[in-house]
């Protein structure tokens, strides 16, 4: 049986309130839109069920060869203002259903 390789998950604190992430999906190409994509994170409440993946812009392509984005890289402050965005956007974390897809800009914003 093959296992799935998840990501480990990180805290985080936006608004007071405890949140977990992790690294839902690198930069990468997609041959479905023929186009590059951005980074992907995969937030939680801490208390929660309900998770929300919050997609980046995709951002200059690397170049071929280039190392994978590593989890270290990412700024805990784009991550934050990206939960914060999602949540005016409408995302209840503390509720029960699907997992809801939000596009942030660059900025998280």
């Amino acid at each position: 049986m093959a296992r799935t390789k998840q990501s480990p998950e990180f805290e985080i604190e936006v608004d007071g309130e405890p949140y977990v992430w992790r690294l839902q999906r690198q930069p990468q190409w997609s041959s479905d839109t023929k186009s590059y994509r951005g980074m992907a994170i995969a937030a939680r409440h801490k208390e929660g069920q309900r998770e929300a993946v919050l997609e980046f812009p995709a951002g200059e392509q690397p170049k071929y060869g280039a190392p994978l984005l590593k989890v270290a890289q990412i700024d805990p402050d784009l991550v934050a203002r990206a939960i914060a965005s999602a949540i005016v956007a409408g995302w209840d974390p503390l509720s029960r259903g699907k997992t809801v897809t939000i596009v942030v800009d660059e900025t998280g914003g």
